[in-house]
């Protein structure tokens, strides 16, 4: 039973940005620091990527770990409406899958970046993450890069 009154939950649902989140925001200043630019949210693309670095051909992904199933620590179902959840999170994999898909046929290299991997505790852990970053951008022939999570 949910704690919340239906008004409240719907209150609370709606403050939940899909933009400008706390992760997108670091990793834009750490790629601005860098000395990258970009765009950010191109709706030209297919599902609008975070950020477009077109000098180096990427689309870059900042995923929420619940929003986008990614299976860590962060990513817990909730303890209601079970189903519901399930199949949203699950169609919300299937048109990430399909956007990156669509984006390495315009000839987009993609990079993934995780929730949890830039929740890093350390100051040290966020260097290194960034450092990954930095490589995956420059140096990848890989279609798809998945910046995965640090141990803490």
């Amino acid at each position: 039973m949910d704690v919340l009154t239906p008004a409240q939950r719907q209150l609370n649902m709606s403050r939940i940005r899909g933009r400008n989140t706390k992760p997108e925001l670091l990793v834009r200043s750490a790629l601005h620091a860098m000395g990258f630019r970009f765009r950010i949210h191109v709706r030209t693309l297919p599902g609008s990527p975070d950020l477009v670095l077109r000098k180096y051909n990427v689309a870059i992904f900042v995923n929420g770990c619940f929003w986008h199933g990614h299976g860590c620590h962060l990513s817990k179902l909730p303890a209601t409406r079970t189903e519901f959840w399930r199949t949203k999170i699950s169609d919300t994999c299937v048109r990430d899958s399909r956007a990156i898909q669509q984006l390495h046929l315009q000839g987009w290299r993609v990079i993934v970046l995780w929730e949890c991997s830039i929740r890093a505790v350390t100051p040290e852990g966020l260097i290194r993450t960034w450092a990954r970053l930095r490589t995956a951008i420059c140096a990848s022939k890989s279609r798809l890069v998945q910046i995965p999570m640090l141990k803490r």
